[in-house]
């Protein structure tokens, strides 16, 4: 029973991991969430995820439970931790006690601070999308945890199934919000264009010119008085324009 309801919860963590394409998605929500998954099927104490862009941390996101721990946990990782470790290198960070990387200097403020908080290991796996590299998924393992140490290596391969459907959400995440800002600025062009152009018919009747005339007023205009075409050309459409200043800027006839 007890395997029955472990698979139903990791059914239910890619599901969510694979759920990114709403226009309502929080990072950080979303982050949490799977931090909460992470903890619950390995019965780890805590569990983050720091996502990075450029070198520099961009995004934390922690487990619900322990949260003041596992915010801490990630924060102290300045320089040095396994998340940066993971990251640093694509590959995990297998299970490593506490204790020992703490006599070998290894991560010595992370190291220290876990030992504040009775942390016995941890262990980091990267978030990683078709070799981009896009943070790492950092767990807590309490002293006298749930798992006794051979289970922290399947652990870890859990934790690496977590972290690689949650590359693939952010990633198509990203996708779709890049895509939708393209789209709404093309179209946001291609409305300009045409207020422009329905500006520049109506000036062209009402001065009995050409389209190019009307067109250097309205571009004049805009440059003298430091407005968007755009702007100056709503004006001409809804009928509230500077009839005079626009006059003045129609060249001199040939």
């Amino acid at each position: 029973m007890h395997h029955c309801i472990r698979e139903t919860r990791l059914g239910v963590a890619l599901l969510e991991a694979a759920d990114t394409l709403s226009e309502a998605f929080d990072t950080g929500l979303y982050l949490q969430r799977l931090s909460d998954h992470c903890v619950d099927l390995l019965g780890a104490s805590a569990a983050g995820i720091m996502l990075i862009e450029g070198g520099e941390t961009v995004s934390l996101g922690v487990s619900s439970r322990r949260q003041r721990l596992a915010q801490d946990l990630l924060e102290v990782q300045h320089h040095s931790g396994p998340c940066l470790d993971s990251y640093g290198t694509g590959q995990p960070v297998p299970p490593i006690a506490i204790l020992a990387a703490h006599a070998s200097s290894r991560w010595p403020d992370f190291t220290q601070r876990a030992l504040r908080h009775d942390i016995d290991a941890t262990f980091a796996v990267p978030l990683r999308r078709n070799g981009t590299r896009l943070g790492a998924l950092n767990v807590f393992v309490p002293a006298g945890g749930e798992h006794p140490a051979p289970d922290r290596e399947s652990g870890l391969r859990l934790a690496q199934v977590l972290a690689d459907a949650a590359a693939v959400g952010l990633t198509n995440h990203r996708t779709v919000a890049r895509h939708r800002t393209l789209t709404s600025q093309l179209q946001q062009a291609l409305s300009s264009r045409v207020r422009i152009e329905q500006a520049k018919g109506m000036l062209a009747e009402r001065w009995r010119t050409g389209a190019d005339e009307t067109f250097t007023a309205l571009r004049q205009y805009a440059r003298r008085h430091r407005l968007p075409l755009h702007d100056v050309a709503t004006t001409v459409i809804e009928g509230t324009e500077d009839a005079e200043g626009l006059a003045r800027e129609r060249p001199a006839p040939s």
